[in-house]
C-alpha cells in the first residue's frame, strides 16, 4: 500500500484512506546516507520522535510489536506489523500496518533515498478511523497528532 520500494507512489482514488506523503532533505553524501539508512532500519525515526519501541534489532518483515506514544503523560499503545523492507544502494526503508487496538487503521512507511548526492527522508501514510471507541470518536484529534508526529519524523534523522 505505501510501497517503500517505489520511487513514485501512485495515487489510488478509490482508496478509503487519507493519504499523506512528505519529504525533507537530511543531508548530502555517502556518510549521511549510510547513517540515515542504518538509523531508519533501527526505528530511530520513531524513537527520536518521542515513541518507545520495544526492540533494538533492525526491522524485518512480519515482525509484530507495540509502539508506545505518550500523550499528556498517558501511554497510547500502537500495535503494528512490519509489512515490507527495502534496502538498495539508493533506497532504504520499511512500512508497517496497524493491527487491531491501534488508534487508527492504516499503514506508514519511512524511506531514506538518494537523488544524486542529496539524501532525503520520505514519510508515506494511509489512515482511516479505527472501528473501536474511544479512538473512532477521537479521529480528528488523532489526525492532528499525526501532523505533529510527521514534523518530528522529518527532523529525526538530521
Amino acid at each position: 500500500m505505501t510501497n517503500p520500494e517505489l520511487p513514485a507512489w501512485p495515487a489510488d482514488e478509490s482508496s478509503p484512506f487519507r493519504r499523506s506523503e512528505v519529504s525533507t532533505r537530511i543531508g548530502r553524501g555517502d556518510e549521511v546516507f549510510e547513517r540515515a539508512a542504518r538509523d531508519v532500519l533501527r526505528w530511530k525515526v520513531k524513537t527520536r520522535s518521542g515513541f518507545t519501541v520495544p526492540v533494538a534489532r533492525p526491522v524485518s518483515p512480519g515482525t509484530e510489536l507495540t509502539i508506545t506514544a505518550r500523550v499528556v503523560g498517558i501511554p497510547v499503545h500502537e500495535p503494528v506489523q512490519v509489512v515490507s523492507v527495502v534496502a538498495t544502494g539508493s533506497r532504504v526503508g520499511f512500512s508497517y500496518r496497524t493491527l487491531p487496538g491501534h488508534p487508527v487503521v492504516g499503514e506508514e512507511a519511512f524511506i531514506v533515498h538518494r537523488e544524486g548526492e542529496d539524501v532525503f527522508l520520505t514519510i508515506r501514510s494511509l489512515t482511516s478511523p479505527a472501528p473501536q471507541q474511544p479512538w473512532r470518536a477521537l479521529y480528528l484529534l488523532l489526525r492532528l497528532a499525526q501532523r505533529v508526529a510527521r514534523r518530528r519524523y522529518l527532523r529525526a534523522l538530521r
